[in-house]
């Protein structure tokens, strides 16, 4: 699988602020706000319920006793909390709240790599709105996959998501569609090489649709990554972002020439 560490910026103009500021905030709220992961229940009260979106209402669940899988030694482990803002806010506040220091790694690498194109292209403001209305509806795509995979079962439209996934996924699909032969870097094995981004963002949708068409298959929500918001975000990415290119000058009109 490749994993990309960088790319091309010889024709970028402008310092991407807004890009560092999403960044920035992520980190922030993953340190401060989750704990590093710790804070449950700041977690869960602001993640995005699927339940929660559809019902329109918060839901408050009870916690649950479980066993350590290794030790078998029991714990608490917290249900869903109060959520103090409305509920269809959380399709925002969970776009900035993360699992893991892995899921906030990659997910901050490909921001890093790949959202100050965007930026340029679009400006700031506009990428800002574009990222947002991206990760909002990768969100509404990972509910309407859940309330089709659940059939009867309740518990399933009750697992909190969250992650800047969906919205970079848009920004992927922005990048493919607006730059598909800048060179990207990749790590393939042990070797570090450059393929074009049709390839490097091309291979990623791939998985994320075979592994999507594979959770469909089974049912049920595989290792609790939510294919659906990948490929929602992305497709709103490649749908929406002539839309917001309108009124931009053409990228010929101000990309330098390179000998």
């Amino acid at each position: 699988m490749l994993f990309p560490i960088g790319d091309e910026n010889y024709d970028r103009r402008t310092t991407p602020v807004v890009n560092y500021v999403i960044i920035l905030l992520n980190i922030l709220v993953f340190v401060f706000l989750q704990g590093l992961g710790s804070n449950e229940k700041f977690t869960y009260a602001f993640s995005t319920v699927p339940a929660e979106i559809v019902r329109g209402r918060d839901i408050v669940t009870p916690n649950r006793f479980l066993r350590e899988p290794r030790s078998g030694r029991p714990f608490e482990a917290p249900g869903l909390q109060p959520t103090p803002i409305p509920v269809y806010l959380t399709l925002l506040t969970s776009m900035f709240m993360h699992g893991g220091l892995a899921h906030i790694f990659g997910n901050m690498l490909f921001l890093w790599i790949f959202g100050d194109n965007i930026e340029d292209r679009l400006g700031h403001i506009r990428y800002l709105i574009f990222y947002l209305v991206c990760g909002v509806l990768a969100g509404l795509a990972h509910v309407f996959s859940s309330v089709i995979l659940a059939g009867n079962s309740e518990a399933s439209l009750l697992i909190p998501s969250l992650g800047a996934s969906g919205a970079i996924s848009g920004v992927l699909g922005a990048y493919i569609l607006l730059f598909p032969t800048r060179r990207v870097t990749v790590l393939l094995s042990w070797f570090v090489t450059q393929v074009p981004a049709f390839v490097a963002i091309g291979l990623w949708f791939v998985f994320q649709l075979v592994s999507g068409l594979g959770m469909l298959g089974s049912g049920s929500q595989q290792g609790g990554v939510a294919y659906a918001a990948h490929i929602g975000g992305f497709i709103a990415g490649l749908a929406l972002i002539k839309v917001f290119e309108i009124g931009r000058p053409r990228m010929d009109e101000y990309t330098p020439r390179r000998y």
